[in-house]
């Protein structure tokens, strides 16, 4: 038995000419689904493969033995029920309810843009053409969704993670597509502070050695100036903190 205990997500940063050279395995989602489990490669030698515990093994992963050799993955057709529109009165947004649906049913589901993918089940079937939707049983590979959350393992894409310099705590994830400019953010707040003398005002009169009614000068009070505060800076200097 050869053991296995790497993977490389879709053979990523393989030549295309070793993937092409690389023995195959077939494998449906029960097996791919699992961490540990036995297969026999195109080869004809025997698998012992050991991963890691919560990984998931997808079609066009590799998979590495312990004598360096690479095996290319390939999702095994099995029988999955194909969930469609109706031709005559359906939309996209079915897709969408029938989703919803089944995921609240905790079921294993493929995603793709015109069709849904579920493993065999007569009562969701049943279910699914109440709502008019149309549902074929046939062979074909399963590769269902992974989960924003799932444990170990990988997906169909990749994220990458974004940290709050200021309290250095992890932001929230970008995942392709995500429509989010990822450029540089400078903070341009201006801070001006100026000192500027108050209006004079009256002595009070218990103010001893001042006559009354001479101006006396209150002490300086710094004001801030903050965005959109209407004044006019052009002769005021800055403090830009940037």
């Amino acid at each position: 038995m050869l053991t296995v205990n790497k993977l490389l997500p879709q053979g990523q940063g393989l030549a295309p000419v070793l993937l092409k050279r690389a023995a195959t395995v077939e494998l449906d989602w029960d097996v791919r689904q699992k961490s540990r489990f036995d297969a026999t490669d195109s080869h004809g030698r025997t698998l012992g493969v050991f991963l890691p515990r919560g990984t998931v093994v997808r079609g066009g992963d590799v998979l590495v033995a312990e004598d360096g050799s690479m095996i290319r993955v390939q999702a095994a057709p099995q029988q999955v029920l194909v969930i469609t529109p109706c031709a005559d009165h359906g939309s996209a947004f079915d897709l969408v309810r029938a989703a919803y649906h089944l995921g609240n049913r905790h079921v294993q589901i493929e995603l793709q843009p015109d069709h849904l993918k579920i493993e065999p089940d007569h009562v969701l079937a049943d279910m699914l053409r109440a709502m008019h939707l149309t549902v074929q049983e046939t062979q074909a590979a399963f590769e269902p969704e992974g989960g924003a959350y799932a444990a170990g393992g990988h997906d169909h894409g990749h994220a990458h993670a974004h940290t709050n310099p200021a309290h250095g705590e992890p932001g929230h994830v970008h995942g392709p597509g995500c429509g989010h400019d990822h450029g540089h953010t400078h903070d341009h707040t201006h801070s001006h502070q100026h000192d500027t003398p108050a209006a004079s005002t009256p002595a009070p009169a218990a103010a001893r050695g001042k006559p009354i009614g001479i101006a006396i000068k209150a002490a300086a009070t710094p004001h801030v100036h903050g965005p959109g505060c209407n004044h006019d800076h052009d002769d005021h200097g800055h403090g830009h903190k940037h």
